[in-house]
C-alpha cells in the first residue's frame, strides 16, 4: 500500500528540482530539461534546494562561535580543516540526498522499516535532546547579536524571536519556508566582507591553509574535536534527506510510489546543489578564522568563546562596520539554523512514530509534527531563562552529537550500499571510501572528545 505522509501541491514553474513525469506504469521517466535561452542565474537558483540551505544552517550561531575560539585561540593554524571537511561534508550529504530521493523516506523512516528499534529511538532521543539544547543557545545568539544593533534588553527579545520563527514554521508554506531561508544564507557573506577589515597576513593565511598543523596539546585537540562536531553534525542529515522527500512532494509525487527512484539529472543536480551549500559553509567558516586570527590573536585576545564576544572584541580593532557585520550574520544564520533543528527532529520523531508530517502540510493535519516543532521551540526559549551556561550547554550539545555521529554515518553508509534501498544507484567506490572515512574519523573524534581534558 502506498504511503502519503503529507499532501503538497503539483510541480510549479520555478521548481528548484527538474521535475519528472511518470507513465501509468511508473516506469517510463520524461526529464524535462530547461530552456536553451534560460539565463545562468535563472538555472542556478533553481538547482539551489535543500543542500544550499543544509549547508549554510551549519553555520549556526553555536558554529560560528566554535570557529571564533578556534581562530582566537590559535590563530591561522586550523585554517587547513576547513580544505579538509569540504570533501567530508559533501559526500555525507551527498548520500543522505540519494537516500531520500531513491528511498522516498526521510532518515528515520528508513531506518524504522529495516533496522532495529534498539538504535532508532535512542538516536532520536539523542537527536531532539541535541538540538532542543543547540537551538537555545542559538535563539540567546539571535538575541545578543540583535542588542548589539538595538539596546533592548537580551532577555526581553528572546520572545519575539521564538514567535516569529514558529509564526514562520507553523503558517507558512513550504514554498515561504525554503524561498526565505535562501535569502537567509546572504547574512553569511558578512564574513566574507569581514575578512577585508581584517588586514591579514597573507603569508601566515597561506602557510596555514595549505600546511597542516597538528600538536598533540589539549586545547588544540579540542579545537580539532569542536571544528568536526559542529560541521559533521547528525541533524544535518536527517533534515537533508527529509527536505529530499519534501521537494518530491512538493512536485506533486504524494504517493510513496511516486517518490521512490530519482533520474541522473537529478542526482546529478542534486550534487551540485550539496556542493554549492557545502562550499559556502565552509568558505564562511574559513573566513570567519581568518578574520579573528588577524584581529583577536594578533592583539592576544585568546580566550573569546562565542561569535558575540568576538564581535565585541573586534570594535576597537576594527571598527564599527567588523561589529555590524558580524552581528549581521549571527542573526541571519541564528534565523536559519533554529527551524532546521526544531524540523530537522520533528521529522525523525514524526516518521518514528508514523506520523503524519512536513512543512507543507497545514496545522490541522499535521498536529504532532507541529506540536514538536512548538515544543522544541519553547523549551528552547525556557532554557535562555534558567540560568543555563550557553557555553557548558553547546559543550554537553556537541558531546550527544560526537556519540551520535559515528554510528549514525555507519547506518547511513549501510543504507547506500542495499540495493533493496537504493536499486542500481548504491555507492560506488569512491563514495564508500570516503564516507567510511569520514565514518572513522568522527568515530576517532567522538573518542578524543571523552579522553582530551577540557
Amino acid at each position: 500500500m502506498d504511503e502519503q505522509h503529507s499532501i503538497g501541491s503539483p510541480a510549479k514553474k520555478g521548481s528548484s528540482r527538474i521535475s519528472r513525469v511518470r507513465s501509468a506504469s511508473d516506469e517510463e521517466i520524461v526529464e524535462k530539461t530547461p530552456h536553451v535561452q534560460e539565463s545562468l542565474i535563472k538555472r542556478t537558483l533553481k538547482i539551489l534546494g535543500p543542500g544550499f540551505i543544509t549547508g549554510a544552517s551549519d553555520d549556526d550561531p553555536s558554529g560560528i562561535g566554535t570557529y571564533t575560539a578556534a581562530g582566537a585561540s590559535l590563530g591561522f593554524t586550523t585554517l587547513w580543516v576547513a580544505l579538509i571537511t569540504f570533501p567530508l561534508m559533501v559526500v555525507v550529504q551527498f548520500i543522505c540526498a540519494k537516500v531520500g530521493m531513491i528511498s522516498g523516506r526521510g532518515l528515520a523512516g528508513i531506518l524504522k522499516r529495516y533496522y532495529s528499534p534498539w538504535f532508532l529511538y535512542p538516536a532520536i532521543f539523542a537527536l531532539v535532546l541535541a538540538n532542543t539544547i543547540n537551538a537555545s543557545a542559538d535563539l540567546g545568539a539571535i538575541a545578543a547579536a540583535i542588542n548589539l544593533l538595538i539596546p533592548i534588553p537580551i532577555a526581553i527579545l528572546v520572545v519575539p524571536i521564538a514567535l516569529i520563527i514558529l509564526v514562520l514554521q507553523i503558517w507558512g508554506s513550504y514554498r515561504l519556508i525554503s524561498n526565505v531561508f535562501r535569502w537567509l544564507t546572504l547574512a553569511l557573506f558578512a564574513y566574507l566582507i569581514s575578512v577585508f577589515f581584517a588586514s591579514p597576513d597573507w603569508g601566515n593565511v597561506l602557510r596555514g591553509t595549505f600546511l597542516p598543523t597538528l600538536h598533540l596539546d589539549s586545547s588544540y585537540l579540542a579545537t580539532m574535536v569542536a571544528l568536526l562536531g559542529t560541521t559533521i553534525s547528525p541533524y544535518l542529515f536527517f533534515w537533508q534527506t527529509s527536505e529530499e522527500v519534501e521537494e518530491e512532494i512538493k512536485m506533486g509525487r504524494k504517493l510513496l510510489r511516486q517518490r521512490k527512484g530519482a533520474t541522473h539529472s537529478e542526482i546529478r543536480h542534486a550534487l551540485w546543489d550539496v556542493n554549492i551549500g557545502m562550499f559556502l559553509s565552509n568558505l564562511v567558516m574559513y573566513a570567519i578564522i581568518l578574520a579573528t586570527a588577524s584581529t583577536l590573536f594578533k592583539a592576544g585576545k585568546h580566550d573569546v568563546q562565542s561569535a558575540i564576544d568576538a564581535a565585541q572584541a573586534l570594535r576597537p580593532l576594527a571598527g564599527d562596520a567588523a561589529r555590524i557585520l558580524f552581528a549581521v550574520g549571527v542573526i541571519g544564520s541564528g534565523f536559519l539554523a533554529v527551524p532546521v533543528l526544531s524540523g530537522s527532529a520533528a521529522y525523525a520523531l514524526s516518521e518514528a512514530f508514523g506520523w503524519k508530517y512536513g512543512l507543507e502540510e497545514k496545522l490541522g493535519r499535521a498536529k504532532r509534527f507541529y506540536a514538536i516543532i512548538i515544543a522544541i521551540t519553547v523549551v528552547s526559549l525556557l532554557m535562555n531563562y534558567i540560568g543555563i551556561n550557553p557555553i557548558q550547554a553547546l559543550f554537553w550539545a556537541a558531546v550527544i552529537n560526537g556519540v551520535l555521529a559515528p554510528p549514525l554515518l555507519a547506518f547511513i553508509m549501510h543504507i547506500a550500499s542495499r540495493k533493496e534501498i537504493m536499486g542500481n544507484k548504491v555507492n560506488g567506490l569512491v563514495l564508500n571510501l570516503i564516507g567510511w572515512g569520514t565514518t572513522l574519523v568522527m568515530a576517532v573524534a567522538a573518542v578524543a572528545m571523552f579522553i582530551t581534558p577540557h
